[in-house]
């Protein structure tokens, strides 16, 4: 029980930080999608980059099984990004996570502005996909943003030197991740089920 409460202690204990953590993630998803919509070439070009991408030919090659796509969405979010992309640099250089992670984002949204009718429509159900597995990303970000913060000021967590404050920010780091991977399983489903059953009853087809 104790696993499961402490990363709401850790939340509450940092809850202005965690809640700007928060506007700074979703902010960037919806600032790279009015760039989009702004400059339609620039949506185009990223769309077909994704499309023509490593990423984009692996969805390809798995859509046609629901478990195995699910499957790959939940590792894809977990390895290359959550932890190749946030966590790993962010174990060397203090925030360095957050910056790489923030220029993915907006590209993110870039890619995914609802420039015609038919991205509008399929917005609608991906909208929940994008709230939980960027929360998960944000639990994620919040735990490298205390790793920087206690490695840089070992006083905030009553840590002596940088060297204990930086593992004492990893422990931290650490027990976060737990629920962010709860919230990657959840995202990974839910992403299955609306590629399957919500898009296409959106759209009609």
């Amino acid at each position: 029980m104790d696993r499961l409460r402490r990363p709401f202690q850790i939340i509450r204990a940092d809850l202005r930080a965690y809640l700007l953590v928060n506007v700074f993630v979703y902010g960037m998803v919806l600032l790279g999608m009015a760039l989009g919509l702004l400059f339609p070439d620039l949506h185009a070009s990223r769309a077909a980059s994704f499309a023509g991408g490593g990423q984009g030919a692996l969805v390809n090659a798995v859509i046609g099984n629901g478990w195995v796509f699910g499957t790959v969405i939940f590792l894809v979010n977990v390895f290359p990004t959550a932890l190749l992309l946030i966590t790993l640099p962010s174990l060397v250089v203090p925030f360095a996570g957050l910056v790489v992670f923030a220029i993915k984002t907006l590209d993110l949204g870039i890619t995914l502005a609802p420039v015609d009718a038919t991205s509008r429509l399929t917005l609608i159900p991906h909208s929940l996909t994008l709230l939980i597995e960027f929360q998960a990303y944000v639990l994620v970000m919040f735990g490298a943003y205390l790793l920087g913060r206690s490695w840089l000021r070992p006083a905030t967590v009553d840590a002596p030197t940088r060297r204990q404050g930086y593992l004492r920010g990893l422990g931290l780091l650490g027990r976060l991740w737990l629920p962010a991977l709860a919230l990657f399983v959840v995202g990974a489903v839910y992403e299955a089920v609306e590629i399957y059953f919500l898009v296409p009853l959106v759209l009609g087809s």
